[in-house]
């Protein structure tokens, strides 16, 4: 027989003298007080929220870097929302992590604003939001056009994200329908509102191949139109 002491910093009271006894045979276990058993359940917990969590947005990275492949931003794609391993998005991730939505969500629900997505939209061309400045002939800050592959980018996070939270659920309609009951578009560039919804809706009348293929056009496109300036 051994021991092993369970001193855990908790939210819950915890005596100094609370210990666990492990029989290793029987693999038994002993507790001084309900405080003891409170907490290791309270680790436990957490322990498997930060793997859900870790495989959660690894997974929704693995599938935008698909997308981005598709829709010829592969190298961009490698970097995709590498902040959200930061501690600055991990840990609050970790801590409001539910499964079958954004942990910003329930962040926001506890506090009024997620630390996270403060931390992770200043440092992500793909977000509408980083691409928010004062424009001094109207003297306030407003939406100012995005460049396209970050564009694509946002269109490639979308469909990733609506996949890894709808899961079996998912048809090409849904990122549509997301960006649609968020009345985003009042948040967005006219131009960047308009490439943004093109695409969405050939998505979904039209599929993947075809988006993707379109997305690639607009960048052939772009590159012309850079090379002739």
């Amino acid at each position: 027989m051994f021991f092993v002491v369970a001193y855990i910093s908790m939210p819950y009271s915890l005596s100094p003298h609370s210990v666990v006894w492990i029989d290793k045979g029987g693999f038994s276990w002993y507790l001084k007080d309900v405080a003891t058993l409170a907490n290791i359940f309270f680790l436990v917990g957490k322990h498997m929220n930060i793997l859900a969590h870790f495989r959660v947005i690894t997974r929704h990275r693995h599938q935008v870097m698909k997308n981005c492949i598709k829709a010829g931003i592969g190298f961009q794609g490698l970097f995709h929302d590498l902040s959200k391993y930061s501690p600055a998005e991990f840990i609050p991730g970790v801590k409001n992590f539910q499964g079958n939505r954004s942990p910003n969500e329930k962040a926001r629900e506890r506090f009024g604003y997620s630390s996270a997505w403060l931390h992770h939209k200043g440092r992500n061309r793909h977000h509408y939001e980083y691409w928010n400045d004062f424009v001094p002939g109207l003297k306030k800050e407003m939406p100012v056009k995005m460049p396209v592959k970050y564009v694509i980018e946002m269109f490639c996070d979308r469909i990733a994200a609506s996949k890894i939270y709808y899961r079996d659920r998912y048809d090409d309609s849904f990122p549509l329908d997301y960006y649609t009951r968020g009345d985003t578009r009042r948040f967005l560039h006219p131009h960047t509102a308009d490439m943004l919804e093109s695409l969405l809706h050939l998505l979904k009348n039209q599929g993947e191949k075809a988006a993707f293929h379109r997305c690639r056009a607009l960048l052939k496109h772009e590159k012309k139109k850079d090379s002739h300036v």
